[in-house]
C-alpha cells in the first residue's frame, strides 16, 4: 500500500517560471521598487539578525558560497555559485536558489530559486543605498559592464532615484549592443561608449559590474571626479576588485557587513583598521549618508544574507495563495514521528 503525503510534507516552491511570472505580473520596477522596502526594514533592524561572513568554497574556476541568517521567527539561507569561465561554456556565471524556514520548528516555508531573485535583490539593494548616497537629482548612470545585471540596474535606479540616461560600455561590445537594446525598449535614453573613461563622462552615479575573477582596474583615479556615487558591484570574491586603490583613499566608504566586506570587497586592498561606515547605522539614522555635494561616495558591495533573507521573505509574502507556487513533496512526515523506517517499508 503506497504512503500518501499529509500537508505537512509540502514545501512551496517558486520555480524559474513563476517567478518570472511573478515579476512580470508585478511590474520590473514595481517589483524591485517593493523588494527595496523589505531590505530596508530589515536593515533598520539589522542588530536583530544572526550575521556571519558568507561560507565560500574557493576553486581556479569559481566560488560556491552559502549565506545564511535569522531572525527570532526566520532562517533563510541561499546557495550561489560565481563562475566567470561559464558564460563561454554556455553556462551562466551566476546561479541561486534559497530557503526560508520557521525557527519555531524547523520546517521550510519556501524555497525558490534565486537565479532571477538575486539579479533583483542586487539591484534593489544598490538602488535603495543609491538613494541615501547619490547626489541630489542625478539623472545620468555610467554601466561598466554590461551582462547579466545591467538592465536590472537601471531599472531600479530609475525606480528609486529617478535615472533616466544610461551611458553603457563593456569589453564585449555584443553584450553593451543587447544591454542598449533592452533598455531602449524600456524607454531609456542610452550612449553606448568606446571605454569605460568615455562612459563616465557627465555621470553622477557609476556602476561597475565585471564578472573577471581578478584584481582589476576597471575605474582608474582619474577617471572620478568629485560629487560622483560609485556603485561597485562586481568586486566580490578574494582576489577580485575593479577599482584603483586611490579612489578608495579619496571616498567616503559604505558597506553592508564589514567583516565580509573586508575579505572580499574593494576595501580587501586598505588596511585592515581603515574607516568604513555600516549602511544600517546610515538607514536608522545613526550615521550620516552623503555630506557634501562634492563628496565622493562608494558603496563597495558584496552582497549580504540579510538581502537574500529580505527577498525570500518578500516573495513568501508575494506568492501566499497564488499559483505562483508549486507544492513540493520535500519532508517525511510518518503517522508516527518516531517510525520512519515503517513509512518506507509501507511504501513498497
Amino acid at each position: 500500500m503506497g504512503v500518501t503525503p499529509s500537508d505537512l510534507a509540502f514545501v512551496p516552491f517558486v520555480s524559474v517560471e513563476n517567478m518570472m511570472r511573478l515579476v512580470n505580473a508585478t511590474g520590473p520596477e514595481r517589483f524591485m521598487a517593493e523588494l527595496a522596502t523589505y531590505i530596508e526594514e530589515d536593515f533598520r533592524r539589522w542588530p536583530e539578525f544572526d550575521k556571519t561572513p558568507r561560507v565560500a568554497s574557493h576553486s581556479r574556476e569559481g566560488v560556491i558560497e552559502l549565506m545564511p541568517t535569522a531572525d527570532s521567527a526566520l532562517y533563510g539561507f541561499k546557495y550561489v555559485n560565481g563562475h566567470p569561465k561559464n558564460m563561454r561554456e554556455g553556462y551562466q556565471t551566476v546561479t541561486a536558489f534559497g530557503v526560508l524556514s520557521s525557527v519555531a520548528n524547523g520546517y521550510p516555508i519556501l524555497m525558490s530559486e534565486m537565479t532571477v531573485l538575486t539579479a533583483l535583490r542586487t539591484a534593489s539593494t544598490s538602488a535603495l543605498v543609491g538613494r541615501y548616497l547619490a547626489p541630489k537629482g542625478a539623472q545620468v548612470m555610467a554601466m561598466i559592464g554590461n551582462g547579466a545585471q545591467c538592465e536590472f540596474q537601471a531599472l531600479a535606479f530609475r525606480a528609486l532615484c529617478g535615472i533616466e540616461r544610461l551611458r553603457l560600455y563593456d569589453i564585449d561590445g555584443s553584450a553593451t549592443e543587447k544591454a542598449a537594446r533592452n533598455l531602449r525598449a524600456q524607454g531609456f535614453e542610452i550612449v553606448e561608449c568606446h571605454s569605460a573613461q568615455e562612459a563616465v563622462e557627465g555621470a553622477q552615479v557609476i556602476t561597475t559590474c565585471t564578472a573577471d575573477k581578478q584584481y582589476a582596474t576597471i575605474l582608474t583615479d582619474n577617471m572620478v571626479g568629485a560629487g560622483v556615487h560609485i556603485n561597485a558591484i562586481g568586486g566580490d570574491c578574494p582576489g577580485k576588485t575593479e577599482l584603483h586603490r586611490d579612489i578608495l583613499l579619496r571616498s567616503s566608504i559604505f558597506v553592508e557587513y564589514p567583516e565580509q566586506t573586508r575579505i572580499e570587497g574593494e576595501i580587501q586592498q586598505l588596511a585592515e583598521d581603515h574607516p568604513v561606515t555600516e549602511l544600517w547605522q546610515v538607514m536608522r539614522g545613526e550615521a550620516e549618508g552623503r555630506r557634501d555635494p562634492r563628496e565622493i561616495t562608494l558603496f563597495d558591495s558584496v552582497g549580504f544574507a540579510v538581502e537574500d533573507f529580505s527577498a525570500l521573505r518578500y516573495v513568501h509574502d508575494r506568492v501566499a495563495g497564488t499559483d505562483f507556487v508549486t507544492p513540493l513533496d520535500m519532508l517525511a512526515d510518518p503517522d508516527d514521528p518516531r517510525d520512519l523506517f515503517g513509512m518506507v517499508m509501507r511504501a513498497r
